[in-house]
Parts: structure tokens; C-alpha cells; sequence
């Protein structure tokens, strides 16, 4: 069977990107979204999924290139001088593991977010990470302690095939270190009994899913659970890439092809919810 969820990463990051999530599940193929709590734009986001109660609304666990929840101060070692997390997630990754102290600030953050999502009366579709910062063992250590408190049951191991982006359009896949790292991740979380989808698209064309990309994905699409992530918007906004087609990716999740490729395919098209 071919089951797929379609994801928004960065919901509540900005108007414009929420604007395009409510478009996307409302008139396309998406059914998930991942919310940044600490967002500029995550009450709007909030208010809007609480108008589609058929969107599955997850966690986007940020710790690198934002806003954290709690005081800078509380978390020196996460941040910059500027009250932000940093943008260097190499000098992070290593703090985390020499630091007992950042250590404990990655602790208190991330137990932050997700009673930042609790608070906000949603049921937790899914959990995953900006940047997919949790390959690193001790941050997936401290999600999975933290969130299974919470009621997580489902996270995204980046491991994406190889052979259906070649034969889209020639795309090689992404580093063998980090297919490694999303390999060990998957195996450590479906020990503890979370849902992990077998196959993830969105890292080699990731802010370039365009609508002939999505549609070669769904005609390719391997047999087992699938999550297909994309980056929407309406327009460009404060902090978003500057290389990234936001609007592409929109015309994507909306475009009447690609449903028809899930039915032409018996995809089974859902949240992670509704495969757990």
C-alpha cells in the first residue's frame, strides 16, 4: 500500500507562509503542517488550524536560526547577542555535547516548545526539527524524553531514496553522513514505539518542489508510508531564503495533476495521525 502525508515545514513563521498552508490543505494536497511556536506569525497559524480541523498540526522544534521560547538568558549557550539562536548549528552541535550546561538549556527549551504547543489546545499530529537539528543524538535523546510527556507518537527520519529523483529529473541524492545519522535516528525512535515514515522527500530539492518535481514524486512514489515536506508561501518574507521558490512550491501543493496522480496511483493520502 502507498500511504503519503504532505507536510509544511515553518507554519507560523510568517503571514505569508500561513496564508499558503491554509490554501494548500484547503484547496490542494496538503494535510500536514509543522509549527514554529516561537514564530513571528504562530498565533495566526494557530488560529487558522483551528479552522481546519482536518489538518494534522505538529511541532517544529526550533533551536537554531530563530526566536527561542524562553528568555535568552536562560539560554546563553543556545543564543547570540542579539537574544536569537544562532545560525551556526556546527559551534551548537558541539556545545551541546561538551556543555552539561547547554545541555540543560536544550532541556528547558525544547520542554518550552512543546508546553508552548500544549498551551495551544491542538492535538500533536508529529514532531520534527528546523534543519533537521535532531540527528544529533543528544538533541533526538532530549525530544524523545521530553516528548513522549507530551503524547508525541510520530517523528520524521530524513531518509531520502535515491532512485526516484534520478529518474525525475537526473538529481543525485543527498550526503551518505546525514542518510547514516536519519538511518540510526529512525531505528532509536521506532524502538520506543513512535511512527516513522519509511521513505521522506524534500531534502535534495528542498525550497524547490516545483509542481513537475511533486507530480514525478507521486507516479514514483514507493510502497510503505512516505512524507513529502515542502516550504509554501505567498510571498517572500523577513528571514525567509533568498534562493527558495516559495510560490513554486504552492503551485505544487495546488495543482490539479497532482491529484490526479494520487488517485491515478491508489495513493492513500492523510496525517500522520491517521497512519498511526
Amino acid at each position: 500500500m502507498k500511504r503519503l502525508i504532505v507536510t509544511a515545514d515553518d507554519f507560523g513563521a510568517s503571514a505569508a507562509v500561513n496564508e499558503a498552508v491554509e490554501q494548500a490543505h484547503r484547496y490542494g494536497v496538503l494535510t500536514a503542517a509543522s509549527l514554529m511556536v516561537g514564530g513571528d506569525a504562530a498565533s495566526d497559524a494557530v488560529a487558522r488550524a483551528r479552522r481546519l480541523p482536518g489538518l494534522g498540526v505538529g511541532l517544529h522544534i526550533v533551536l537554531v536560526e530563530g526566536r527561542p521560547i524562553l528568555a535568552p538568558e536562560a539560554v546563553p549557550a543556545l543564543t547570540d547577542g542579539s537574544g536569537m539562536f544562532r545560525i551556526d548549528m556546527a559551534r551548537t552541535a558541539i556545545s551541546i555535547f561538551a556543555s552539561p550546561a547547554a545541555r540543560r538549556q536544550l532541556r528547558a527549551e525544547v520542554e518550552a516548545q512543546f508546553a508552548a504547543f500544549a498551551a495551544t489546545g491542538l492535538p500533536l499530529d508529529h514532531v520534527n526539527a528546523h534543519k533537521h537539528f535532531h540527528l544529533h543524538p543528544t538533541i533526538a535523546a532530549t525530544i524523545l524524553d521530553v516528548g513522549q510527556r507530551y503524547g508525541m507518537n510520530s517523528i520524521r527520519a530524513p531518509i531520502e531514496p535515491a532512485a526516484p529523483l534520478r529518474a525525475i529529473d537526473g538529481t543525485r541524492g543527498g550526503p551518505r553522513v546525514e542518510t547514516v545519522w536519519a538511518k540510526l535516528l529512525r531505528r532509536r525512535m521506532r524502538r520506543a514505539g513512535l511512527a516513522v515514515p519509511d521513505h521522506v522527500f524534500g531534502l535534495a530539492w528542498s525550497g524547490a518542489m516545483n509542481a513537475c518535481r511533486m507530480r514525478g514524486l507521486l507516479d514514483q512514489l514507493p510502497h510503505g508510508l512516505t512524507e513529502i515536506y515542502t516550504h509554501p508561501a505567498t510571498a517572500p518574507y523577513p528571514g525567509s531564503a533568498p534562493d527558495y521558490d516559495y510560490a513554486g512550491e504552492l503551485a505544487a501543493l495546488t495543482d490539479d495533476l497532482a491529484k490526479s496522480a494520487i488517485e491515478r496511483n491508489s495513493i492513500r493520502l492523510g496525517r500522520f495521525a491517521d497512519f498511526v
